[in-house]
């Protein structure tokens, strides 16, 4: 008998053994198992500043107002370093582009959590876009829902980003969920008033120095002169790369060249690059597809960024054109904006409470907000005013487009935003 318990025990010990020995889920997967609202998810490749990542499908009300309603699918990625490090979460305006650290991560060394926004690429219904539901605060609940699974998991400093429209959904989200995270660094947001915000002409009017604007309004007219010869070209492009521009060639071709001055400024191009008026057409065009590729007009990538441009037309702004300048070149004379973007069966009709309410909250209550923002950047134009009454901190890059990021800023510049985070947020921050 002794010897069965002996020979039992050591079979105990043999099991237990084993078992220590058997791979077990990280942790980060744990966490994911244990979140009811995650439908599915699968490890992706992983940036090196990473534990591991992973690309989770989220199941989330369409309307956040009924929470038992139908549900979509949502995606975002997950990735996972440390659980003595800071939560960076990334909510994004558009589809996700990468899984890769944002430099905010990297500057925190934190994790990381990007959510992507609702009806882009496949984080929608699969049947139709439901358009009266993409606003702002439903997109801000989204945000919300995924950072509420996540923060019982993950106890340290949580902060918020985006660029562009990430950026303005960052804002967004921090509007309605002041309390989701400690600290917010929208980039080059915009907050538009309209959906032709007319402060983008006086921006327009004033930007650079009067010389590159005339060289730049020259180089406009004499696109415009030679489109004759420059249009068949155009088409050439678009037959090889398979375009269509459902508003016809010779309207894209139009609405291409008066798009030329903002995308100029927006990405911060050299005024010595602009050919002279009288520059060989071949000249005129290559510059010009440079600055401002065609396809913005194309029908597929309409098509692929039609919930901004619902958004844009509805509730989050966006600019025109001032086309005094080119009246003699432009088969109609009335005012151009975006509605021709819009989905089929829906018309303009832009309610500015919503942009004046975020307004409000940003001047008013909007605290710990650090804006960064690019001088010459045509999206500049209506950056966010704070004004003086929260704990706000708004950086402008002096040469900066709408590309500019904190590693872009002139030395002093960028330590006072080092040193902003690091006061906001109670810990030392990388300057690598």
């Amino acid at each position: 008998m002794k010897r069965f318990v002996v020979i039992s025990f050591l079979a105990l010990l043999f099991y237990l053994s084993l078992l220590a020995f058997q791979p077990q889920s990280p942790i980060a997967e744990q966490i994911l198992k244990s979140i009811p609202i995650v439908d599915s998810f699968k490890v992706i490749d992983n940036d090196p500043l990473f534990q591991s990542t992973y690309e989770v499908w989220f199941r989330v009300p369409l309307d956040h107002n009924n929470p038992n309603g139908f549900k979509f699918p949502l995606r975002a990625y997950y990735s996972h370093r440390s659980f003595t490090r800071p939560m960076v979460v990334v909510i994004d305006g558009y589809t996700m582009y990468t899984s890769r650290s944002n430099e905010l991560t990297r500057i925190l060394e934190a994790n990381q959590l990007t959510i992507e926004h609702r009806f882009f690429s496949k984080s929608k219904p699969a049947d139709s876009i439901p358009w009266s539901y993409l606003n702002i605060s439903q997109a801000a609940a989204d945000a919300h829902t995924v950072i509420s699974a996540f923060k019982p998991h993950y106890q340290g400093k949580w902060v918020s980003t985006g660029i562009s429209k990430s950026g303005q959904a960052t804002i967004f989200h921090r509007r309605f969920y002041p309390n989701d995270v400690d600290v917010s660094v929208p980039y080059v947001a915009p907050l538009n008033f309209s959906s032709e915000d007319r402060r983008v002409y006086e921006f327009l009017s004033k930007v650079g120095s009067a010389e590159c604007r005339e060289k730049i309004r020259e180089f406009q007219i004499a696109l415009f002169k030679n489109k004759k010869t420059l249009l068949p070209k155009l088409e050439c492009l678009a037959k090889k790369n398979s375009w269509q521009f459902t508003m016809g060639i010779s309207r894209a071709y139009d609405l291409s060249v008066l798009e030329y001055e903002f995308a100029f400024w927006q990405w911060g191009y050299s005024c010595n690059d602009i050919p002279a008026g009288n520059s060989q057409p071949s000249v005129l065009f290559e510059h010009w597809s440079q600055v401002n590729p065609f396809i913005f007009f194309e029908e597929k990538e309409i098509e692929r960024i039609r919930p901004f441009f619902y958004q844009a037309m509805t509730q989050i702004g966006m600019y025109g054109y001032n086309i005094e300048p080119f009246r003699n070149h432009l088969p109609d004379k009335k005012n151009i904006t975006f509605e021709f973007t819009l989905p089929k069966g829906h018309t303009a009709n832009f309610d500015s409470t919503a942009m004046l309410d975020v307004y409000r909250w940003v001047r008013d209550s909007g605290n710990y907000m650090l804006y960064i923002y690019g001088k010459t950047d045509a999206w500049s134009s209506t950056a966010v005013d704070p004004g003086t009454k929260t704990k706000t901190v708004k950086m402008v890059c002096p040469a900066g487009s709408h590309s500019t990021r904190i590693k872009d800023f002139p030395k002093p510049l960028r330590d006072s935003i080092y040193i902003t985070l690091e006061r906001w947020l109670e810990m030392p921050v990388s300057r690598k």
